[in-house]
């Protein structure tokens, strides 16, 4: 068992607390942020110190670390927390469902947040600081590169590419053999059947409100 530091206090933190608690070997010890956002010197009933002196109340020789933060700046704020834990000497410790199903050859990076029921097939390679939110499909001979966020009930189909600091939205479908470009954003329920662009932005159409009321409607 490895005692673990989560840097965060907000809600991906809380989550990362319950579910390494509650579903892993690592035991959670405390928490850190930087000076700005230490408003509180408790969080989860464990202590918050500030990222600045952390290494010295948690030495890296003997605590790893966990950079539990969202997609904010498109993945860039979690990505700079990470490389500076890193910096500081810590080793970052991943999260890995014991209800996700998970085939051996599957390659995994460090400080990867990977949820329940997600499915990643044989000849996956997941990079490093990805957060695989809860159900989704990872297909064969598919790569996710660092710092990237997918949320729920996402399809990426075999032989894909996901390029660093992308986020994919729920419900979204990644077609076979897809390279989705650095820095490009899949919008809820979008469907991807051609390579996207650097920075592409990619939403389906919306869905429209009929004239009708609902008790109008033959069901």
């Amino acid at each position: 068992m490895s005692k673990i530091v989560i840097f965060g206090t907000g809600d991906i933190a809380r989550l990362a607390h319950f579910y390494f608690t509650s579903d892993s070997n690592h035991h959670v010890v405390a928490f850190t942020v930087d000076a700005a956002h230490l408003k509180n010197t408790q969080f989860c009933g464990l202590p918050v110190v500030d990222f600045k002196r952390v290494e010295k109340l948690y030495p890296p020789r003997t605590y790893h670390m966990f950079v539990a933060l969202s997609y904010t700046q498109l993945n860039r704020l979690r990505a700079r927390k990470y490389l500076a834990a890193k910096n500081k000497g810590y080793r970052l410790v991943n999260y890995i469902s014991s209800l996700a199903t998970v085939f051996k050859n599957v390659q995994i990076g460090d400080n990867c947040f990977i949820l329940e029921d997600n499915t990643l097939q044989p000849f996956v390679k997941i990079g490093n600081d990805v957060t695989l939110w809860s159900g989704n499909h990872i297909g064969h001979d598919t790569q996710i590169e660092n710092h990237c966020f997918v949320s729920s009930q996402v399809v990426v189909s075999g032989f894909c590419q996901v390029k660093p600091y992308c986020f994919l939205g729920v419900n979204s479908t990644i077609h076979n053999g897809i390279v989705i470009a650095p820095q490009t954003i899949v919008g809820a329920g979008a469907v991807i059947t051609e390579n996207t662009v650097e920075k592409g932005v990619y939403v389906p159409p919306r869905s429209i409100r009929l004239s009708k009321s609902s008790d109008k409607i033959k069901l």
